[in-house]
């Protein structure tokens, strides 16, 4: 028997196949000067002894700062899952689990964040929902807050990944509430009013406010008072509070940072069920590959709806079993937390003393992984065309990537947020010594 050759059909030029709204939807905002930033470091690399030349990156949220000391004590304590001293419960692990996620996780979870605020809090297990970092929960809680076409209010200047996070699939709005230098850009009754008022006016359903706390790009925390004021707006309009504070551990010393769980504590827990918390083990310990977030709810409905919806952002049970382990190592956390702090103090003096030489101005912080530093003498007009033009130049011509005010809505141009936690010492003095000299030029050729 031979088999039949079979001839191609005849194929009808194609016609172009659409996608979804929700994919082509233009809010991932790949064209930011974020991306290219990050292209262009990809493509030139600044290597130390491969390529001294090369692009150093300053615009990634990334601490590496103590990264060895997680190193040592897996090295110490052997908690991979092959070991011997875990082999034993891998059935456990391996099978499946409901979406509560492990109650060891959770309940190490919740004594950590409780320890990163000096015991002022104190956290509930079971008001804790495990997500896949951060953006995952943020986004979580967006849909289950708001209906598409909805508003959320930020004070600016406010992270740039919220237009993607929050926007992108939930078809919720994101309005500014404008802040400003005048005061340290912090949030005042009269631009929370007018945000809101704006909302009105354009017809739009403010479902809820979110804030971050310590301030990325600032790196710098919220006062109480602040908190106090916002809370009472929350409450005044009958909307929510997210507060984000993934770099609540990141505080400089730990009394600087006031969460809103103390707030709330204080008191006494009243109009709690308007409020959320976020946080994520990306950036205090440096473990974003782990893609470790929480929300942390004191409203049973958002609780309960949250755990439904998270199978879609489940963390596997190995890594909430290692990080379980390694969490309640509370001798350990505590020196890492102090050892972490330290180290960025130093680095953030460092990048401030070095400037300041240079003549550069940056913001007084006391928290997270970056500077908010003003180049605005640097710029010929103070436009946001001249902003991008100068972070293309610094890009180009010093070879370091930082971040324009204008991805962070910054309403003054020549705000820049320069990342400090990402590279090495040696390499962070490269960068500055390129800063400095580049500094030097351009005032001399105005």
């Amino acid at each position: 028997m031979t088999l039949k050759s079979f001839e191609q059909p005849t194929v009808a030029p194609a016609i172009a196949l659409s996608l979804s709204k929700i994919a082509v939807f233009e809010s991932h905002d790949e064209s930011s000067p974020y991306f290219a930033g990050w292209k262009a470091y990809d493509k030139n690399p600044y290597d130390e002894s491969s390529n001294p030349s090369g692009v150093i990156e300053m615009g990634l949220t990334e601490n590496k700062v103590s990264i060895d000391l997680f190193e040592k004590y897996l090295e110490k304590n052997s908690l991979d899952a092959t070991s011997s001293r875990r082999f034993s419960c891998f059935r456990d692990i391996a099978l499946f689990q409901d979406y509560h996620g492990l109650l060891s996780f959770r309940e190490a979870m919740a004594s950590f964040m409780g320890q990163l605020r000096g015991g002022r809090a104190k956290f509930d297990p079971e008001r804790i929902v495990i997500t896949a970092g951060a953006t995952a929960a943020n986004e979580l809680l967006t849909f289950i807050l708001a209906d598409p076409g909805d508003a959320l209010l930020i004070p600016t200047p406010y992270y740039s990944g919220f237009n993607r996070d929050l926007r992108w699939r939930t078809g919720v709005n994101i309005l500014p509430i404008h802040c400003d230098s005048s005061n340290g850009f912090e949030i005042t009754l009269a631009a929370l009013d007018s945000a809101y008022s704006n909302a009105e006016s354009r017809g739009l359903r403010v479902r809820g406010i979110l804030i971050t706390n310590p301030s990325n790009p600032l790196g710098a925390t919220i006062k109480r008072a602040v908190l106090e004021h916002v809370l009472d707006f929350v409450a005044r309009k009958n909307i929510h509070l997210v507060s984000d504070e993934i770099y609540s551990g990141s505080a400089f010393a730990d009394h600087e940072f006031v969460s809103i769980a103390e707030v709330l504590e204080a008191r006494g827990y009243q109009d709690s069920e308007r409020c959320h918390i976020v946080y994520s083990l990306s950036k205090d310990l440096g473990l974003s590959g782990f893609r470790v977030g929480t929300i942390y709810s004191y409203n049973d409905d958002v609780v309960t709806t949250a755990r439904r919806m998270s199978s879609f952002t489940l963390i596997s049970s190995q890594t909430q079993q290692l990080l379980a382990t390694m969490l309640s190592d509370e001798e350990f956390m505590v020196g890492y937390i102090e050892t972490n702090r330290e180290r960025l103090r130093r680095r953030y003096r460092m990048i401030v003393t070095e400037l300041g030489r240079a003549g550069i101005e940056c913001f007084k912080g006391n928290a997270g992984l970056f500077c908010w530093v003003n180049l605005s003498p640097l710029l010929k007009e103070e436009t946001v065309e001249e902003e991008v033009a100068l972070w293309e130049c610094i890009l180009r011509e010093v070879r370091i990537n930082i971040s324009p005010g204008v991805m962070f809505h910054c309403t003054e141009p020549g705000w820049f947020r320069v990342c400090f936690a990402n590279l090495s010492e040696q390499t962070l003095q490269v960068a500055l010594a390129r800063i400095h000299d580049f500094v030097d030029r351009r005032r001399a050729n105005q």
